[in-house]
């Protein structure tokens, strides 16, 4: 299902309370009485804060706004309190409200909703769908036809299985798009590692073949392999085609060693998924572990943030909507403990449970029947124990290596605060630098670190006014002269540290700058790039770090960090620059005309490689100017664009 572009709400929202509760009844009159559908609840800046789905739309969104009704969520007042516009999208059934909702929560990953943490850095493999398909590791899942497998939290042990996938099934692995680029065989070839498809070697329908052979092995399906395998070559063998026959001995024997590594579960070769739960506060960890034909084929973990009090089972449900979302193969059952009948003081199901809503939608997906069982003895609880204990540990992991990060930031700053001598710990560090290019298009960068990481909310970009020449020492003295008179004005706290970009020189400039607003203790220093030398005030001589030292390496990301900010900036401005420049020496374009070009191509490259008639479609533009602009911008785009 394409998921629908849903833009932000431009309306004017009332403020006051009993304004909001009057503009919220009347949404909630709005909204359809009896179809389902998925409901969006926005926060007064736009941002979508809740998506749910529901059976009947009025009645559960109604819900949220009763008085004194609460359904046992930790974040239900939240999203009450926050929520300023209702929107919904009416969908034709409950199994499709499911599949939206889930959809749009993975997209837009709301506050409030269980998402999973860091799904898109987990790769998935692409079959591309092409008439010769490849098998591409990619970290986008689109729909664009091809089939995709995964994700997997394990990278190694896919880029291994894909290894041997490749090895002995002879998929290719060049690039191009087959047969509509034109390429002779490569070395795989000779190595006996494809079968040639861009000559033609092999036809499209075998060659599909041993993709569907590589999908089976890639999902874990490895017994249905062999069997086919073992049939084709005894068929072979009868045929007296003992080349052939030794071909499929080896892939026999390559994937029967890949199994024999696999752990097998008792006696039961069916196909299940063995999927356990840990949490904390506002944190859960789920573990799978994939059994294919009795063995256990994988595990895969993922991190999902959950709210306070949240019931396991609700963290069940969200979880396998969305992941066996993107999954290629879904077996016909989910082995999990008995979560609906969890009741305690912390957290209860608050509401009806969805899981025989998801199961159908899961039988319709797979095309077979899927269940979900609670194992009580035997080798399933055994596996669904050791599942647990690996989500428990990972959680644990997980938490440690958080504190250990926080350990290690206080512990940097304690290390800088005292090599520099400073009156208490810097927190807060602001590091300014300046981007000149022969004195034009002079820019400054400001970027705050707070407890040793990048707080990129705070980033400022300062345009150098009233400075032609290259004057580093000028700059300095202006921008920090902004930035703190704009501190002072506010009433804020001034940073803990002031890191300046460059010598004795430039630090002199700052401490003036500072005297001549009356800030006298400000805590600041220079760091010189060349021998990352670190200039203090009431000091003559360079007062020089360590260069292993984690108070010098949090001083030298600091500075980068500005540099690259400032640098980035400053292209975007010379950039501007060159595509006016370039424009207004053409007879005829004026600044609304510019405008319209700037708006309608984006870039003086797209412009330049724009026929005259596309040109000539810009309001403003006619034919006979289209042409003029076309025949100047083929001469200027080469010298333009070789500046960045």
């Amino acid at each position: 299902m394409e998921i629908l572009k849903i833009e932000p709400p431009q309306i004017e929202l009332p403020t006051g309370r009993k304004a909001i509760q009057l503009f919220i009844q009347e949404q909630l009159q709005t909204l359809p009485k009896d179809e389902p559908g998925v409901y969006l609840f926005r926060d007064n800046i736009g941002n979508i804060i809740y998506i749910g789905k529901a059976k009947r739309l009025r009645t559960r969104v109604q819900s949220y706004f009763r008085p004194n009704f609460h359904d046992g969520r930790g974040q239900f007042r939240a999203i009450v309190r926050n929520t300023r516009v209702i929107r919904y999208i009416v969908t034709d059934t409950e199994v499709e409200a499911l599949i939206l909702e889930a959809n749009l929560i993975k997209k837009h990953k709301p506050r409030y909703n269980i998402t999973l943490k860091d799904d898109k850095k987990y790769p998935f493999l692409k079959i591309t769908n092409e008439l010769y398909p490849r098998i591409l590791v990619t970290r986008d899942y689109v729909k664009d036809g091809s089939r995709y497998l995964g994700p997997y939290s394990d990278v190694t042990a896919m880029r291994t299985t894909l290894k041997t996938v490749y090895k002995h099934l002879r998929i290719r692995q060049c690039d191009p798009v087959l047969p509509k680029v034109s390429v002779k065989r490569c070395l795989d070839f000779e190595m006996k590692k494809c079968d040639a498809p861009c000559e033609g070697l092999i036809s499209p329908e075998n060659y599909k073949e041993l993709v569907s052979k590589a999908i089976l092995f890639l999902t874990g399906r490895h017994r249905e392999l062999i069997d086919e395998l073992t049939d084709k070559m005894e068929t072979a063998s009868r045929t007296l085609q003992f080349e052939v026959a030794a071909v499929y001995r080896d892939r026999i024997n390559a994937f029967q060693q890949i199994m024999n590594r696999q752990k097998m579960v008792g006696t039961d070769l069916s196909d299940w998924d063995s999927l356990a739960i840990a949490r904390d506060d506002t944190d859960a960890c789920v573990v799978i572990f994939q059994v294919r034909g009795g063995k256990v084929n994988g595990r895969q973990h993922f991190f999902l943030n959950v709210a306070l009090n949240q019931h396991p089972q609700f963290i069940f449900e969200s979880f396998i909507k969305q992941y066996y979302e993107t999954t290629a193969f879904i077996p016909p059952e989910i082995s999990t403990e008995n979560l609906e009948d969890i009741q305690d003081n912390e957290s209860y199901l608050s509401s009806e449970s969805d899981i025989e809503l998801i199961l159908d939608w899961l039988r319709n997906k797979s095309e077979g029947l899927v269940e979900v069982k609670y194992p009580m003895r035997g080798e399933k609880k055994k596996l669904l124990r050791l599942a647990k204990l690996n989500a428990q540990k990972l959680l644990d992991e997980r938490n440690i290596q958080r504190e250990n990060r926080r350990a290690q930031a206080s512990k940097t700053i304690t290390s800088l605060s005292r090599d520099l001598k400073l009156p208490k710990p810097p927190n807060r560090i602001e590091c300014i630098d300046i981007s000149t290019l022969q004195g034009t298009s002079s820019v400054a960068s400001l970027v705050t670190f707070v407890n040793g990481k990048p707080k990129k909310s705070e980033y400022r970009h300062y345009k150098i006014q009233n400075i032609d020449r290259q004057d580093d020492f000028a700059m300095i003295h202006q921008v920090v002269s902004r930035r703190f008179k704009r501190l002072l004005e506010e009433n804020r706290d001034l940073p803990d540290l002031l890191v300046i970009d460059g010598g004795k020189g430039q630090l002199t400039s700052a401490l003036q700058a500072l005297s001549e607003l009356g800030v006298i203790d400000q805590p600041i220093i220079s760091l010189a790039k060349r021998l990352e030398e670190v200039f203090i005030p009431g000091f003559s001589a360079p007062q020089n770090l360590p260069k292993a030292s984690s108070s010098l390496r949090l001083l030298q990301a600091l500075r980068d960090e500005s540099h690259r900010f400032a640098i980035t900036y400053h292209r975007q401005l010379r950039s501007k620059r060159s595509f006016a420049s370039t424009l207004d020496i053409i007879p005829g374009i004026g600044e609304k005309r510019r405008k319209s070009l700037l708006s309608h191509f984006g870039s003086l490259k797209k412009l330049s490689l724009a026929s005259e008639d596309e040109i000539a479609q810009v309001p403003g533009i006619n034919p006979s100017l289209a042409k003029i602009v076309a025949q100047s911008l083929g001469s200027e785009s080469h010298t333009i664009t070789s500046t960045e």
